[in-house]
């Protein structure tokens, strides 16, 4: 996968100003005095784990650096995460816009029209690309994972002894209270009946280090969450051979800021990377003591081989080609 010229990324972190005019400089000082310097982000990481695997491959790159995108307009420039970077000055470039972007398009549907360059949107995962296809049209949208560290994400962050039955990992972001009534509790109560032991981890709520301790005594991981886009986090577990019980409820997208009074689009997933390698899902509470008894036999079976789905599919430098591929097509239709 050789390339002549190195390819041209550009991220930056949103941080607008807030009260009077630039006063993000003096906040962000402020912040990095009371919190230390930030941990990146999700998409951040896309960036900085892009980066990573294209120095896997050996492809060179350029980063931020606008003297020479300015400079060579008929460069290709890529550019990772929100809109703000697309008003930083008057592209005159091709664009690759993404991954990591808005998560709807009513939040710019005039995108193709303000932006005339953009010649590629990249979207997560492949729901993502079919809300977004309905907008911009299928030939401008293709999707694109980032991909999982398997050598940070990797077995050997296990223990030798595993006395946690399951890890459950609670990603709910929306009516969490009714969740714990609804799902949680008997989830917990039916592992409980079985003698299966178990842990908690709740997103938003732990330190990197926290999950790779939790992860590191247990056998399995429940993964609750409404739905994902890409889904790092349970990726990074499959990366580890843990297999995963997912809750897969389907239906409509549910985030409050859009559903439903700007948008409905369905079906949505939880596990948009999956196959039958990586675990089991089942779609509500209900049918939770069937995938268990499913979990379970597949798990004893050891019928389960979670990492090898990631080595397939997710690896740093397998998305880095995915990429590049994405790149090459985009300059060859210039």
């Amino acid at each position: 996968m050789e390339l002549i010229e190195p390819i041209n990324l550009f991220y930056e972190e949103p941080d607008p100003d807030r009260w009077v005019k630039y006063d993000r400089y003096p906040r962000k000082i402020i912040r990095r005095l009371l919190r230390g310097n930030p941990r990146p982000g999700g998409v951040m990481m896309v960036a900085l784990e892009l980066m990573h695997g294209l120095r896997k491959l050996g492809i060179p790159y350029r980063f931020n650096d606008f003297d020479y995108i300015k400079n060579h307009t008929d460069s290709i420039a890529c550019i990772i995460g929100k809109p703000q970077l697309l008003d930083k000055f008057e592209w005159k470039n091709p664009i690759i816009f993404g991954a990591g972007i808005f998560s709807h398009p009513v939040d710019q549907l005039d995108l193709l029209e303000k932006y005339t360059t953009i010649k590629k949107i990249l979207v997560p995962g492949p729901w993502m690309k079919s809300l977004f296809d309905s907008y911009y049209g299928p030939e401008n949208v293709s999707y694109w994972p980032v991909g999982i560290d398997s050598e940070k994400w990797h077995p050997a962050l296990k223990k030798p002894e595993l006395p946690v039955d399951f890890l459950i990992y609670d990603k709910i972001r929306w009516e969490h209270s009714k969740f714990v009534a609804d799902l949680i509790a008997p989830v917990e109560q039916m592992l409980e009946k079985r003698g299966l032991t178990h842990e908690t981890i709740r997103y938003g709520q732990y330190k990197h280090q926290d999950l790779e301790e939790k992860l590191s005594r247990c056998k399995a991981v429940i993964f609750l969450c409404e739905h994902e886009t890409q889904g790092l986090a349970y990726q990074q577990i499959l990366a580890t051979d843990t297999p995963i019980l997912a809750w897969d409820r389907g239906g409509f997208w549910q985030d409050p800021a859009y559903f439903p009074h700007r948008a409905k689009y369905g079906p949505v997933t939880s596990v948009p990377y999956w196959d039958e390698k990586c675990g089991v899902t089942f779609p509500n509470n209900e049918m939770f003591p069937e995938a268990l008894d499913k979990f379970l036999e597949m798990y004893h079976s050891n019928s389960f081989s979670p990492r090898a789905y990631i080595m397939d599919n997710l690896t740093l430098e397998k998305c880095a080609e995915k990429y590049i591929k994405i790149y090459k097509e985009v300059e060859n239709a210039l």
